[in-house]
């Protein structure tokens, strides 16, 4: 089905309007406030386009989505946490094809929209690639953590490269404080926090093609890309001067712990690399943007790579093919239905149309500026290899490195555990 693109909500309300009215599910993982917040933008649409709008939470929705779509009961639309698993729908023939030009908007109107684009593009069941995944709703993993305070006393300024970066830590070696505080600890999960650093130092390391050539295991996990960008995270890790605790207290910490040595006097650490939603850990009654600020992870000048930033993300994906559907996907294309989620709180937008003041939050709209500044954007390499490697060898490898074992004997061990889900 082929349909010219509208460009407002006004717009969409003439493509559907009452008389052709239909019933539109959808599926996803919020549930609680999140819920709440996505039912808002879609009480916005049926109230604009006449459709009967009804959503559907679940902790369980992976696996919930692949019995549905199995049985022949799929929802209208699924909403995605991880592009593996939509990749792999579509490659069963799951999924319906976004309209024609959906893929040119993005590029046109989305900060790095290429990279979008390509998230989105999977291989059909004849291994034909078509664009199926609209991101929206977006989560930001390349941040600095700090306290403006601290920083202010001792004289240190934000660093806008890596090399800058580099140089601040060894300043605050020399001034006799501990620049990092670095944890791997996550239960079941530890590690997690080792591989994506890893994935940030690829990226600025290493042309966006590569990194995608890796996540495809197309290169092989102890190449030497690879297992430079390993070394880069055990460059600050793997320092007892460099880390609270010395480098051996890495694997150990909680990382849910590891940023409270920011606010402890005097300071056991300046800085603590971590995604978006940190906060929650930090001690009770902090004020971001006051006690706690945050910085981009920069890249390195000399690899003129631009500015890539690591995140995640939800994609919007047809599962059930109606008129609706295609409506909805085409909402989604307007500020209107990112700025209603924005003043209501954790939501960040690629989408360079919207009005930055519509959010609620100083912090958020500080956040969404370096997604907006971004060149690249990668979706985390975990979340998207097999999950006996992205959520296991890989992590239990990080932890390995980060007490003392070999990088590329690390990544080796890693590969050979790939290998064996062949």
């Amino acid at each position: 089905m082929k349909k010219t693109l509208l460009t407002g909500a006004a717009a969409v309300a003439l493509t559907a309007g009452m008389a052709s009215a239909e019933e539109l599910t959808v599926f996803g993982p919020w549930l609680g406030p999140d819920q709440e917040n996505v039912e808002a933008v879609l009480n916005a649409f049926a109230e604009q386009t006449g459709h009967d709008v009804s959503y559907v939470g679940s902790d369980s929705f992976e696996q919930q989505i692949l019995v549905d779509a199995e049985a022949g009961s799929a929802p209208n639309i699924a909403v995605f946490p991880q592009p593996g698993l939509a990749a792999d729908m579509a490659s069963r023939g799951f999924l319906t094809p976004l309209e024609d030009g959906t893929g040119d908007w993005i590029r046109e109107n989305y900060a790095a929209g290429q990279s979008w684009v390509d998230l989105g593009t999977y291989a059909n069941e004849n291994g034909e690639e078509e664009l199926y995944g609209y991101f929206y709703k977006v989560d930001v993993k390349s941040l600095v953590w700090y306290v403006p305070e601290n920083f202010e006393d001792a004289g240190y300024e934000i660093p806008e490269t890596m090399e800058e970066l580099k140089a601040l830590t060894d300043q605050m070696v020399a001034d006799g404080e501990t620049p990092w505080c670095i944890g791997l600890g996550s239960g079941g999960a530890t590690g997690w926090p080792a591989t994506d650093w890893v994935e940030d130092m690829m990226l600025r390391t290493q042309d966006p093609s590569v990194y995608d050539e890796w996540v495809a295991n197309e290169i092989p996990f102890d190449s030497e890309p690879v297992v430079n960008a390993i070394e880069e995270f055990g460059y600050f890790a793997r320092n007892d001067d460099y880390v609270a605790g010395g480098a051996g207290a890495v694997a150990s910490t909680d990382f849910r712990d590891s940023p409270k040595g920011l606010f402890d006097a005097p300071p056991q650490c300046y800085m603590h690399r971590q995604a978006s939603f940190i906060p929650a850990f930090f001690p009770e009654g902090t004020e971001v943007g006051l006690d706690a600020d945050f910085f981009y992870f920069p890249a390195y000048e000399e690899a003129d790579l631009g500015t890539p930033v690591l995140g995640a993300g939800t994609l919007w994906a047809i599962t059930n093919e109606n008129e609706a559907a295609h409506d909805l996907i085409e909402f989604l294309q307007t500020p209107e239905a990112h700025e209603i989620w924005m003043g209501l709180g954790g939501f960040l937008t690629p989408h360079t149309g919207v009005d930055s003041s519509a959010f609620g939050d100083p912090t958020l709209a500080k956040m969404n500026e370096i997604l907006l500044g971004a060149t690249t954007f990668r979706f985390d390499a975990s979340d998207l290899m097999p999950g006996g490697v992205g959520a296991g060898s890989f992590w239990t490898g990080m932890v390995d490195y980060a007490g003392g074992a070999d990088a590329e004997a690390v990544a080796s061990e890693i590969q050979d555990s790939w290998d064996s889900l062949k």
